[in-house]
């Protein structure tokens, strides 16, 4: 090679060297989610480009093609990475993904079994000769039906994948359509470099202007990696997520960077999203009253803050959830921070109804205990609105558990108490987010732990009210079980108060008797098979035998 021509393989060392850095950026983000797909499209290119200098500085025309054939070789890494990259970026659903990937990998293998066969075939290199009006000898061939058959599946699978981009760009973040946007462009670009080539227009003196568009390309490529920092900027469940809650709420990736944020979390920060997205959440969060910095190293947790807003006492709950992708990787935390402002309002005026009740016991006992009984209800009917489900699941099962405690023998005072803690058994539910307590189908087993809390919260609520102490043994204990399996204390056989003992059969008995939207209601036969069955178990032996006594007389 003279060294003359060396200024003119300048630009596309330096297209070869653009590659060559965003391929070791790639390598180093190679566990991100689609970080490997890219570095494999990555090193297809730097192959491609590789292969075609050696063959724009090879003198004869068998070693060109043998340089041409490399790239088309190369090419085959191109176009197998591309969709998975782009369906790993976009978390583009699609159905039996590992059998469509395979399949993509039937046409450039035959492909290449033809072009391996092209010396005897002719089905690839068509009459092909040396163009020597150019700092360098270019090869040129004539496009064969083979040649423009592969370009027309190579250009399918573009188009289909830079539809799936577009169709991210056109969703509302706008963080996101801005990577979108780069990556579309990254890619297009050396696409519309291999047709004009294949078109035979020419911008640049060779024929081939893939070099330059593929260097342009990786420029907007690694202005993606670099400014956006696209592999550690990646939608997390956005789309299923974020739409539908209205909780200040915040995603984190591993390295503990924002990877999203809603709107309500934005207002109270003071922040637009391109402002925090991207950014370490220590940094972001450092002044922050609700306490997510404290919480960075936690997978579950549970804190409470208050602060004021715009002149108003405002508290929030903060939860922290994993984040897990497909194949069972923790991909980050979500942090969903609840306002309990109204729950903590009514804990206080709960507070002061029990002192003002109090100042007027000595006076008026029978009329604070029916000013009681009045709030007593009203909780439950609070509850029973914002759970439609269950509407009249409270006074049903009320009533039962009044008849088989008078049939057990209870009477009198203790007949009172029993009343009301079957109106407020379910009372800490009050206290569990909307998207558990409401939600369709099978709880989680974090979901499930959560619901478990409600008896908890329902002590904490009603212990400090003398007037409810005996009242509390049934939303306090109203899931232990007879063997000693149920919760929160694990209480087992006569250690369990025998009002929580009967409210359990009246509960159970109504919940399996009653149509639900998710569980139809059972048959009497069955349902009568099933306490029989726990009787011992989950049920005290004594008080099943006089409640089905009760179902047999028509009473229940």
């Amino acid at each position: 090679m003279a060294r003359t021509e060396i200024p003119h393989l300048i630009p596309y060392l330096a297209s070869l060297l653009v590659s060559i850095s965003v391929l070791i950026y790639a390598l180093t983000r190679r566990q991100a989610r689609g970080a490997l797909a890219f570095l494999w499209y990555v090193i297809g290119q730097a192959l491609c480009l590789t292969g075609f200098i050696l063959e724009l500085v090879a003198r004869d025309i068998s070693t060109k093609i043998f340089w041409d054939g490399f790239q088309w070789i190369a090419g085959f890494f191109i176009l197998v990475s591309l969709p998975v990259f782009i369906v790993q970026y976009t978390e583009y659903k699609i159905k039996y993904p590992r059998l469509l990937f395979g399949l993509s990998f039937i046409v450039p293998i035959v492909f290449s079994i033809i072009l391996f066969s092209d010396e005897s075939l002719h089905w690839v290199y068509k009459n092909p000769y040396l163009i020597t009006s150019s700092f360098f000898p270019e090869l040129a061939y004539e496009f064969t039906p083979v040649v423009y058959g592969y370009a027309f599946y190579a250009y399918l699978i573009s188009i289909w994948g830079l539809y799936v981009l577009i169709q991210r760009i056109i969703q509302p973040h706008s963080l996101y359509r801005t990577q979108a946007i780069l990556i579309l462009l990254g890619f297009a670009i050396p696409i519309i470099g291999t047709m004009l080539t294949l078109f035979d227009i020419r911008i640049t003196p060779q024929r081939d202007a893939n070099p330059f568009t593929s260097a342009i390309g990786n420029l907007f490529i690694a202005w993606g990696l670099f400014q956006f920092r696209i592999f550690n900027v990646t939608p997390i469940a956005r789309d299923t997520v974020f739409e539908a809650m209205v909780e200040p709420v915040v995603i984190l990736n591993n390295q503990n960077d924002i990877v999203d944020i809603n709107l309500s979390m934005l207002a109270l920060l003071g922040k637009t999203a391109n402002d925090v997205i991207g950014e370490p959440a220590k940094k972001v969060f450092a002044d922050f009253p609700i306490p997510i910095k404290q919480y960075m190293q936690t997978s579950y947790a549970r804190a409470e803050a208050t602060f004021d807003l715009g002149g108003v006492h405002v508290y929030y709950e903060l939860t922290v959830w994993p984040l897990y992708n497909s194949n069972k990787e923790m991909t980050g935390r979500i942090y969903i921070s609840h306002d309990i402002t109204a729950q903590k309002e009514l804990e206080r005026e709960l507070r002061k109804l029990n002192a003002e009740l109090e100042d007027r016991v000595r006076a008026r006992t029978w009329e604070l205990a029916d000013a009681y009984d009045t709030t007593l209800e009203g909780w439950a009917r609070a509850l029973e609105l914002r759970d439609k489900e269950t509407e009249g699941h409270s006074r049903r099962v009320t009533d039962m558990t009044l008849k088989l405690a008078v049939a057990m023998g209870i009477a009198g005072e203790e007949l009172e108490h029993i009343r009301r803690g079957a109106i407020l058994h379910d009372i800490g539910k009050m206290a569990i987010p909307d998207e558990i307590l409401h939600k369709p189908g099978k709880l989680t087993d974090n979901e499930r732990e959560t619901i478990k809390k409600h008896p908890d919260i329902a002590y904490r609520l009603l212990s400090p009210i003398p007037f409810l102490k005996k009242a509390l043994e049934i939303p306090y204990s109203h899931h232990e079980k007879w063997d000693g399996s149920g919760y929160p204390q694990g209480l087992k056989g006569e250690n369990i108060p025998i009002a929580a003992r009967i409210f359990a059969v009246a509960d159970v008995w109504d919940a399996i008797r009653s149509d639900r939207p998710y569980n139809k209601a059972w048959q009497r036969e069955e349902a009568v098979k099933y306490f029989v069955e726990q009787s011992g178990q989950h049920f005290d032996p004594r008080v099943v035998n006089v409640f089905l006594k009760l179902i047999e007389q028509g009473e229940i």
